[in-house]
């Protein structure tokens, strides 16, 4: 049984920063493609950044530059670093692994995915 707990979803101001965490029990996330999504109060869910277990990365056009990806392979955790968070930026962000695709050939589709958390909500207000 694999199962996926994210953490670290709050409510901050705009220009703060979070650190979402993903725990992954019952699956080796290193060895496979994974990734961050989020979904907006009512907007479809999308790919925000991925990772492969060479290490690459890729990320969504909107994120470049304020979104890290990350792994620790000792604790079986994903991390996404988000800096510079914008109201716009308030979603419900999933983690995701098992990703059976390069990169380059949707690492960014959930359809890759096939084991997913519960989601943790990201608030940014003034």
């Amino acid at each position: 049984q694999v199962q996926l707990v994210e953490s670290g979803g709050d409510s901050v101001q705009p220009g703060g920063s979070l650190r979402l965490s993903c725990a992954v029990v019952g699956y080796t996330p290193s060895r496979s493609t994974m990734a961050w999504f989020r979904q907006p109060p009512g907007k479809s869910r999308e790919g925000g950044a991925a990772k492969d277990s060479g290490g690459s990365t890729l990320y969504a056009d909107s994120v470049k530059g304020s979104v890290t990806i990350s792994q620790d392979n000792a604790k079986n955790t994903l991390y996404l670093q988000m800096n510079s968070l914008k109201p716009e930026d308030s979603a419900m962000y999933y983690c995701a692994t098992g990703g059976r695709c390069h990169l380059s050939l949707g690492g960014l589709d959930s359809g890759c995915y096939d084991y997913w958390g519960q989601g943790t909500q990201v608030i940014v207000s003034s």
